[in-house]
């Protein structure tokens, strides 16, 4: 099922069909502060009406509504009519149409800055829900609307009557109640867990009381102040997680026996739909052994390990479990035990019924089941690595169908029903496009086909082709944006955006290509922009991304190299004009290909950069590294550090000061060790900042990166 496309000399030209009227240029300020004429239209908020076949969006601060069997438009709300309400209850009123949830046929929820409301459209009464504390954090409500938050680094409940309750009660700062663990790795993206019927509550509880300070400077007040937060590095003594079981009603706390190592991870926290049992992933240190556990909810005893998944280099579960609501001893579980991403079921006594899907390719997510639970719905790329497409496989005998046709990434809102979805797509050619399907994948009708907000810009043009990888058999996919009016006798200065890490993907058949507005940009000023998605990037199965296992930025700097010699094959690329640029782990690869390739890169600009995997946390960098003394050669391989004396051409390193997630001292290091080599090296430092430079900063930035090339390399 899986297939190869290649966009091989096909130009994509974004402004539509050429013509004298597309004279208008980007500007540094349109790419950098997210003008929304570039925004392709949408329906805001599109949504179903909770379970009626009928759905809603905003539109210029109404809420508007459609239905399955005709196309007339009707609006159902006003932000005035909101006001009116708010304003009679002493609040303050709104600016704009709110985001609203539908919670019933008839009732929405939505927020302001102090309360959490609730809106009958029939009545025209509105409900308190929930005043907001403006310390509180990490807010989340069960189904009966009672919200359970955090203040500082204990954990709060509040009720449908505004009644208060305190459920942990620590002091010591270095423990930390329902927020997230372990740095959001392993699918975790919160710490507080409500029971399906919303009667009990289970959280994260996190000592990190043996996990090293990490000192942050705070200039903004008129003495510089110490801001510390906790970083495990590789290598160093990690945080030890427990999960809390909260009962409301009596007000006990108790915390489920999951034993230790205390260094190891629980993840994939997940209720069984009958409230009695909680499921919890164990995985070691090493992150290559992992055990489904079932524990009792009431005593916190282990029952039993479901089952067991082990790797010679690692096991990275993702996701909690789905629970069939029909058949409420049957889950689905994610794995990549057959190399690529694919769901499971299984029963709660840990057998496994079936493979669901199957295939070199992968399911991305759920999107939801039909009512009986005799179909599920997935996204995957078995079309193509560069695709999402909608299919539905059925629970019970495995049957599986394509259901959206048009090429691109699409994704879907199905009804209560799952007779129904909207799919809304785009791709290198549209975009934005939402059509009304019904299951089976049957058009319905189109909503929105978007006009290209580019139509009267002069847009360079881009091409995405397939090249092969480092091993001489891998495919791999790259993207190139040539400049406007290109002419292929001439040759141009060519800029190397790249990732090339774990967890992204930068080419997808989607708007733009999967590119930024200011590549684009960038090639309007006379650059060839490209890109290659080397092996240890996202969505090509296990095998594609672990071959980066103890040697991070090897095998992806060979990948990243077969990508030059690709350039220099077509004539038109100045050999002696190659930059690179990039942040995070696109940084680390930026400065490891400015010091490992010295004489092919002469310009290059590198964000928030690990400089040396020592300097990086635990989760993450052991993953893929292993400890530093378990892999010392890999470790001194990869180092920038010590590849900083091979540095010849022009580097920028940016960082942001109070950087939490690659620490400032990767860059500082850098910088040290050049000194020491007498290599000079350009850096610039933003003194907020945490990993990401933006809102107002981005400006700067832009600005920043645009000049350097254009002094070093054009």
């Amino acid at each position: 099922m899986c297939r190869i496309k290649s966009y091989f000399v096909v130009f994509l030209i974004l402004s539509g069909i050429t013509g004298f009227s597309q004279t208008k240029e980007l500007t540094i300020e349109d790419v950098s502060t997210g003008s929304r004429q570039f925004t392709p239209k949408t329906l805001k908020q599109l949504q179903w009406r909770y379970d009626l076949p009928e759905f809603t969006w905003v539109r210029n601060d109404q809420l508007m509504q459609n239905n399955l069997k005709d196309t007339v438009t009707t609006y159902l709300l006003k932000v005035s009519d909101l006001n009116n309400v708010l304003k009679a209850e002493g609040m303050e009123e709104l600016k704009a149409f709110p985001a609203v949830t539908w919670k019933s046929n008839n009732s929405f929820e939505f927020s302001t800055k102090d309360y959490c409301l609730s809106y009958n459209i029939l009545t025209k009464k509105l409900r308190k829900i929930l005043k907001f504390d403006e310390n509180a954090e990490n807010y989340l409500a069960n189904v009966n609307g009672v919200y359970a938050y955090t203040v500082d680094n204990n954990l709060f409940i509040s009720d449908s009557t505004g009644k208060v309750s305190q459920v942990t009660k620590d002091t010591d700062k270095g423990i930390v109640n329902g927020a997230t663990v372990s740095r959001d790795e392993f699918g975790i993206n919160g710490g507080i867990f409500w029971s399906p019927k919303g009667n009990y509550l289970a959280f994260y509880r996190k000592d990190e009381t043996e996990v090293a300070e990490y000192p942050l400077v705070d200039i903004t007040a008129p003495e510089a102040t110490l801001k510390e937060t906790r970083y495990p590095m590789t290598g160093s003594k990690s945080e030890h997680i427990t999960v809390g079981v909260y009962d409301p009603v009596n007000h006990k706390t108790l915390f489920l026996e999951t034993g230790g190592p205390d260094d190891q991870y629980l993840t994939c926290v997940t209720w069984s739909p009958d409230e009695k049992y909680i499921f919890i992933a164990h995985l070691n240190r090493e992150q290559n052994h992992l055990k489904l556990n079932c524990y009792n909810a009431s005593t916190g005893k282990f029952v039993n390990t479901l089952f067991e998944e082990t790797s010679d280099k690692y096991v990275e579960p993702q996701d909690p479990l789905y629970f069939l609501k029909t058949r409420p001893d049957q889950f689905l579980w994610f794995s990549r035990r057959d190399g690529y991403r694919h769901p499971y079921l299984y029963d709660t006594s840990g057998k496994m019924i079936r493979q669901l899907t199957k295939g070199n390719w992968e399911v991305t997510d759920i999107i939801g089941t039909d009512s009986k639970e005799q179909n599920l719905f997935i996204r995957t790329t078995a079309d193509s690595p560069l695709e999402r497409q909608v299919y539905k496989v059925n629970l019970i005998n495995g049957k599986i169908k394509k259901l959206t046709t048009q090429d691109g990434t699409h994704s879907a809102i199905p009804d209560k029903s799952g007779k129904y979805f909207a799919d809304i797509y785009s791709s290198v050619k549209s975009p934005r496009i939402i059509n009304l399907m019904d299951a089976d994948g049957k058009l319905m009708r189109n909503l929105l086909t978007a006009d290209n907000p580019f139509k009267d810009y002069k847009m360079g043009e881009m091409s995405i082709s397939t090249i092969k990888a480092a091993d001489d058999t891998t495919t791999l996919y790259c993207r190139m944006i040539r400049p406007p009016d290109f002419d292929a006798s001439k040759k141009y200065p060519v800029i190397v955006y790249v990732y090339g890490g774990p967890h992204e993907q930068l080419i997808r058949d989607t708007w733009l290509g999967g590119a930024s507005m200011f590549d684009w940009f960038m090639a309007q000023k006379g650059y060839i922009i490209f890109t290659v998605d080397n092996r240890g990037s996202a969505n090509r199965g296990r095998d594609f991304e672990n071959v980066i296992h103890r040697n991070l930025g090897v095998n992806e700097m060979a990948d990243q190299m077969k990508g030059i010699k690709y350039l220099e094959s077509l004539g038109y690329a100045d050999m002696k004009r190659i930059g690179v640029s990039g942040w995070s782990f696109g940084g680390f690869m930026t400065t490891s290909l400015m010091t490992h390739y010295p004489d092919v890169f002469k310009v290059g600009v590198a964000g928030g950069a690990v400089t040396d995997w020592r300097y990086y946390e635990v989760m993450y960098g052991e993953r893929y590294m292993d400890k530093p003394d378990e892999n010392p050669d890999g470790y001194e391989k990869t180092s920038v550090i010590s590849a900083a004396k091979n540095l010849k051409g022009k580097l920028l390193l940016i960082h942001g000061a109070m950087d939490k997630t690659v620490v400032w001292q990767n860059t500082l290091s850098f910088l040290r060790e050049c000194i020491k080599q007498n290599v000079q090296v350009d850096y610039f430092v933003y003194p907020l900042a945490e990993h990401g430079v933006g809102a107002r900063d981005r400006l700067h930035l832009n600005t920043k990166i645009m000049e350097y090339f254009d002094q070093n390399l054009k």
